[in-house]
This record gives structure tokens, sequence and C-alpha cells, in this order.
């Protein structure tokens, strides 16, 4: 019996030095400043920011759970906007609130963790330091804590921080994938045969074969990039901004046969495993391309791409595939906006 009390009065000794320690040289509270920059404007890096729906989609807090479960509430954009989420695998919830909002400068954050009624504050300022580049300020103020709990505060900032590093990086894929769709269609210039170095591309598609009736053709098209789009963004998850122009690779001439085969796919970053075998990757090598815009019904395109085959038969060049990437996607009794690329090579 003495020797439990010993060991209970050992443990209340032990408890109140704990306690003692944290009361006197822990902070209740964490406050914190971690700054960081992007090489792309303030407006494009502003708006991932002040729409919560945007910002989940890169965010590591929230994109690193593939069972969180989240609800957007209106306005979804700006000053007044809210979220909430679930995670249940890993037993958390929290809401998060736009407070305050300045344009292009300014966001303040609230955020509450699980059943704490008091709030993580992140204030975040955005400073353009150059036309294509921003600079990223996170203000953090966490919410008090017990005498018992403020050890949390020995971690919190390198936490926060190595969030924010791999947000960054989510953060720079979506931004350059936007950023680059943006530009082509700003550069467009429809009907003019240009020259263009294509980089390679890894694609995720279908390969299809169907009648060349020009109806059943077009149809089918939509129908298998309903197909791809589906499966890319249900199946596994991808975002729009994560992923480039829909393309549609064919024999350059085959336009002319009773029944066309062709590979409907979408570009992605990098290769993983996939359990649909319908759908395959495949790669294409850096090309050089004779290249047109064409804009209007999808028989039309026949025209376009007789006149870049045209061209590489006067340059005595060879051809390979004709790709035909949607810059708009393909729908069912719409025209097409579309790049036709034909290979060539000496």
């Amino acid at each position: 019996m003495r020797f439990f009390k010993v060991i209970a009065v050992f443990i209340v000794l032990l408890g109140g030095a704990y306690a003692a320690s944290m009361y006197y040289f822990v902070d209740e509270s964490k406050n914190f400043k971690i700054v960081k920059e992007i090489d792309y404007p303030v407006d494009k890096v502003f708006s991932q920011f002040n729409n919560l729906q945007q910002f989940t989609r890169w965010n590591n807090f929230f994109t690193s759970s593939p069972t969180i479960d989240i609800d957007y509430y209106t306005p979804y954009e700006g000053q007044g906007s809210s979220m909430s989420y679930v995670d249940k695998k890993n037993d958390t919830d929290g809401e998060m609130f736009i407070r305050y909002q300045n344009m292009n400068k300014t966001l303040r954050y609230q955020l509450f963790e699980d059943e704490n009624e008091n709030p993580t504050l992140v204030d975040v300022k955005f400073k353009p330091v150059a036309p294509e580049k921003t600079q990223i300020i996170w203000y953090v103020s966490t919410p008090k804590l017990s005498v018992f709990r403020r050890v949390e505060n020995f971690w919190t900032e390198d936490r926060f921080a190595e969030n924010i590093d791999k947000s960054m990086t989510n953060l720079k894929n979506v931004l350059g994938n936007k950023v680059e769709k943006d530009n082509k269609m700003a550069a467009i210039k429809y009907d003019s045969l240009m020259v263009e170095k294509e980089d390679s591309q890894l694609l995720l598609g279908i390969n299809v074969s169907t009648s060349n009736k020009k109806d059943a053709l077009y149809r089918n098209v939509v129908m298998n990039y309903n197909k791809v789009y589906n499966y890319v963004t249900m199946d596994l998850g991808k975002k729009d901004d994560e992923f480039g122009y829909p393309m549609m690779i064919t024999d350059a001439d085959n336009y002319k046969d009773k029944e066309v085969s062709y590979f409907m796919a979408i570009p992605l970053s990098k290769k993983f495993g996939i359990t649909d075998n319908n759908f395959s990757f495949r790669t294409i090598n850096a090309t050089e391309n004779y290249v047109m815009y064409y804009k209007g019904t999808y028989e039309g395109r026949v025209k376009a791409i007789q006149q870049l085959i045209q061209k590489a038969k006067k340059d005595e060049m060879r051809f390979g595939d004709i790709y035909q990437t949607f810059v708009e996607r393909p729908m069912e009794g719409q025209e097409v906006n579309m790049k036709l690329s034909l290979s060539v090579f000496k």
C-alpha cells in the first residue's frame, strides 16, 4: 500500500511540475509569420485564396486526406464565405470563414477545429514584387490552450510551415496549368498556318473505332470525351486546373475512310496505377508540328486538315498523326473550337 502511495505522490508532483513549467515557460497561444514567394501575378494568386472551393483544391490540409468531406456555403467567394469539413477516418472536423477581404491585398481567415470554441486566426497579405511574382505573408495566431495542452505549441509552427510548403507546390501546379490555358486562349489566331514545337506529353485516354458518318462520328467523339473526362475528374479526383486540354489523335488522312480509329485523351502530369482496363497511358514525344486553329462545325475541320497536309507535301516533309486539341470541350449540337496539329519530319 505504501508503495502505491509513493507512486501516487510522485505522479502528483510530476504533474504539478509539468503544469508549472507549462504555465510559466510556455505561452498559452502562438503567434508567428511565414513568408513565401510565387512566380505568378497577384490577381491570379489572390483568386486561389478568396474562393474556398479553389482553396481546398491545393491546400495540403485538405488534399492530403482522401476521406475528408467538405461542404461550401454561399457566398462562395470573398468576405462572408465559409465551409465546413468532416474527416471521419482521422476523427477531425471544423469550420472555416473569410472574415475580411481587401481585394488583391489582404484576407482574414477564422478556423475552428474540432470542438475548440477559440479559432485560429490567419491574416494573409499579398504583395506584388514584380509583374509576374507575388509575395505571400501569413500571420498566424493560434487559440489559447489549457496548461495541460500547451505542449502542442512546441510543434504548431513547424506543422503549419510544413503544410504551407506542400501547399505552395500544389498551388504552383494549379496556377501553371491555369495560366498556360489562359495564355493559349489569348494567343489564338484562327485559320493561320503556323509552325510550332511541342514538348512531350503524357496522355490518359481510350482507344475507339467508329463510323465516319458526320453526325455519328461527332456524337461518338463527344461521348468518349465525356467518358475520359468523367474518369479523370470523378474516379481519379482530378480538378480542371490539374490537367490540359482534351486531345484526339488519329491518322492524318483517315477523314476519307468509312471507319475512323482514334485515341481520345487528357494530358496529365504523371503516370499512376489505373484500375479500369478501358483506359491506358500514351506518351507523345516532342515534335515539330504544322498548326492551324479552327472554329466551326466538326465536319468543317477537314478543310483545315487538308491545308496542313498540302503544306507538308509542298515542303517535302513526311507527316504522321493529326492531333485535334479541343480548346473548348466538345459538346453535341455545338461548334468546335480546336487546334489541329500535324506532326512533320524530314
